[in-house]
């Protein structure tokens, strides 16, 4: 019997997502017994990690793997090595491969993982005997057909090439056993640009949408890692103006916006060659597009009033939180949600994943007409529910999602 039930109150990063499985619940009128099944993990897994220090030393990490759902198919979803990783963190960030998964409808279910340290202190014989340990310690959660890690923030193509040879020694020859690997070592053409990619390709959709021209928009991007670097990338060939960029190193700020070259001369912020550097805070910046790359809470209640772009693409996992998107839809801003804006990543893994089990690969003009294309379906999908319902992007994000996801979890017979 159907209820109606309230939204949880928001205590914690997996909590602030399942708000929005709750409101597309809501909007979908799915039995509370059904939401709550959907709103737990399967299976989660916390291990202790000894890592041998070059100096001799003994390291002692935590580690983990956290596997939301396998309703629509085998788990799906990134290792990330940072100080900040934590149990809540990871559940909410594999919830949200789940209906992130399902909204770009491919056959995989959500995952994720890491390890709780900062890459940047570890030489490159530690950061691969931890991704080794790592895998050892999680072999028998992982495999092709029951959970495929990828890349990450802090973890690269050749950590996984790593992960994959050590899931080899183990397990023998299985190349889809995770994506984002090196294109030398079985990894697809296009994989590498793929969310930053596919981050453009809604960003495109949500300005036509809107009735904004797309040529001259202008463009600030916080992150310049790999989904930060492409998007940028992407929007100067689409013909937007790159007008401001910010890491760890700083912020940089050029009026005519700036070029492809100089975005690959560049391996941080710091070192562009031109531009001016700048205080102000880039998610505060008069522009057209705000792209969020980097890391997740960056706007939050404080900060939200004084974001001026009408459009926000979270290009990053969670970098608006609840309350904040909630006061920014008040002011009319449109946000395109994570779970959407940053698909490309996990849909350019499941071509790899569908290449290395066919054992074919594809030329990347393929690749990227597949993600273009099917990322532009994706936001068609979304905003012909938001219109329809007349409720955000978020909310029409998850009650597309959701209701997917409950399909498959009703036809398997799972509910009682």
């Amino acid at each position: 019997m159907t209820q109606t039930v309230a939204t949880p109150t928001t205590h914690s990063a997996f909590e602030d997502v399942n708000v929005h499985v709750w409101r597309a619940a809501k909007h979908l009128e799915l039995p509370t017994d059904m939401v709550e099944a959907l709103t737990h993990c399967e299976r989660e897994v916390v291990v202790s990690l000894p890592l041998r220090r070059d100096d001799g030393a003994i390291l002692m990490l935590r580690g983990y793997r956290v596997q939301h759902s396998s309703a629509r198919g085998p788990r799906k979803g990134g290792i990330r090595f940072h100080p900040a990783v934590d149990l809540d963190e990871v559940r909410a960030l594999a919830s949200l491969m789940t209906w992130k998964t399902a909204l770009i409808d491919v056959p995989f279910g959500g995952a994720k993982g890491g390890v709780s340290v900062d890459p940047a202190d570890l030489s490159g014989r530690e950061k691969e005997e931890l991704m080794r340990r790592w895998t050892r310690t999680m072999v028998h959660v992982l495999g092709p057909h029951r959970d495929i890690p990828a890349p990450d923030m802090g973890t690269d193509a050749q950590t996984m090439a790593w992960l994959m040879d050590e899931f080899h020694r183990l397990e023998g020859f299985q190349p889809a056993c995770v994506t984002g690997k090196p294109v030398g070592l079985f990894g697809a053409p296009g994989r590498e640009e793929a969310t930053g990619r596919g981050v453009l390709r809604v960003t495109v959709a949500a300005l036509r949408r809107a009735g904004k021209p797309v040529q001259g928009a202008t463009v600030a991007i916080q992150g310049f890692g790999n989904v930060g670097r492409f998007a940028a990338l992407a929007a100067i060939e689409a013909g937007m103006k790159v007008v401001a960029i910010s890491d760890v190193t700083g912020t940089r700020v050029i009026d005519r916006g700036y070029t492809a070259d100089e975005i690959n001369a560049a391996p941080t912020v710091r070192s562009l060659a031109v531009g001016d550097d700048s205080t102000d805070p880039i998610l505060e910046m008069p522009v057209d597009v705000l792209i969020p790359a980097a890391l997740g809470g960056v706007i939050v209640e404080e900060n939200a009033p004084r974001v001026k772009a009408p459009l926000i693409i979270e290009a990053a996992n969670q970098p608006v939180s609840t309350v904040a998107a909630d006061a920014l839809l008040r002011r009319g801003v449109t946000v395109v949600p994570d779970i959407l804006a940053n698909a490309g990543g996990v849909l350019g893994s499941y071509f790899e994943w569908t290449q290395n089990i066919q054992e074919f690969r594809w030329p990347i003009e393929r690749f990227r007409i597949e993600l273009d294309q099917r990322m532009e379906q994706a936001f068609t999908d979304v905003a012909s529910t938001a219109d329809e319902r007349k409720i955000s992007l978020r909310e029409a994000s998850f009650v597309v999602a959701f209701a997917r996801v409950a399909e498959s979890f009703r036809l398997r017979g799972r509910v009682l």
